[in-house]
């Protein structure tokens, strides 16, 4: 049974709030690289209707879409490893060490704030149970949870120095890939990465080579529709593919996907709380260019007041 990891990102877009990149891996039959059939006892697509602990899996803007936040913490807060009380231990065990120390100095972050945010914890605890009892029937096993959270400053210090945003995506997919496959139990079991195509092309190379350097990166194929890799001499088999709109073709690729537009959400409810709190009367944003530009007029007299650089809110890409 091969370890599939599904890899995306949410926020790469807007100039307000962090980007947030994940990955997630999931053990499924080598006949089943999806996992929907395997998973199909345990999840549900948009559209679908189930018992309660078939849990809602899919393209993160269908399912945000389709029933907002809630929808998108719920599946969250029942598959991740462990289920804490606060945003700050919560963020602490999915993410990449740099995390904490970056997100902490933002003048937003709440690490006390409550987890759920939007679900009663006593349905989240009892739907995590449920499900854990139907996933353990499928055969599958959920794997590493992990996630990068880049606010705006480490977004415009790396932008600063590469001259590209597409560096910081890079930067992050190196990172989850190579963290992902120290994580994963000490097997030779095959590690089969997919990743959502990033911003169009088609040459990945160099940045796999960079997640395994003890590697040797070979291309099978390089084309709109698909590029793949393969990785040899390492410890186990390793395939690295990009597609587009991967989230539809792999559970793994759509829990990924749920999980990082979860992040960046929970990250702007507390952005808009605390600019709110500050400036009377501003409505919320999610961040993206246009409504951005209109959030930004509105706080830049508090951040002069607060002594608060534009480019520690403000994406420059």
């Amino acid at each position: 049974m091969p370890w599939v990891i599904g890899i995306d990102e949410a926020g790469y877009g807007p100039n307000l709030g962090p980007l947030v990149q994940a990955a997630v891996a999931v053990r499924l039959p080598e006949g089943d690289p999806g996992g929907w059939k395997t998973l199909k006892p345990v999840v549900r697509r948009c559209g679908e209707k189930g018992a309660p602990w078939r849990m809602l899996v899919d393209d993160s803007k269908k399912v945000y879409g389709r029933g907002g936040l809630e929808a998108l913490e719920l599946t969250v807060l029942m598959t991740v490893p462990l289920l804490l009380e606060s945003f700050g231990p919560l963020l602490t065990g999915l993410t990449l060490p740099w995390v904490i120390e970056e997100v902490a100095g933002e003048a937003w972050y709440d690490a006390a704030a409550a987890v759920p945010s939007v679900n009663d914890p006593d349905k989240v605890w009892a739907a995590r149970k449920a499900a854990g009892a139907a996933w353990a029937d499928t055969g599958a096993e959920l794997g590493p949870f992990l996630a990068a959270v880049t606010p705006a400053p480490r977004f415009n210090r790396i932008c600063d120095a590469c001259g590209s945003k597409a560096t910081v995506l890079g930067h992050g997919f190196v990172e989850l890939l190579g963290s992902v496959f120290r994580d994963l139990p000490a097997d030779d079991e095959p590690m089969v990465v997919t990743c959502d195509k990033q911003g169009g092309r088609n040459f990945y190379a160099g940045m796999v080579q960079e997640a395994f350097p003890e590697g040797w990166v070979v291309a099978e194929v390089e084309s709109p529709l698909e590029s793949r890799y393969a990785v040899k001499m390492l410890n186990r088999p390793v395939t690295v593919t990009f597609r587009p709109r991967a989230d539809g073709d792999s559970v793994a690729v759509a829990l990924a996907s749920m999980l990082c537009k979860y992040l960046r959400e929970a990250c702007m409810l507390q952005f808009n709380r605390y600019w709110a709190a500050r400036v009377p009367g501003v409505r919320p944003t999610a961040g993206y260019p246009v409504d951005a530009k209109r959030f930004i007029d509105e706080i830049r007299p508090a951040m002069r007041d607060l002594g608060v650089p534009e480019d520690r809110v403000w994406r420059k890409k």
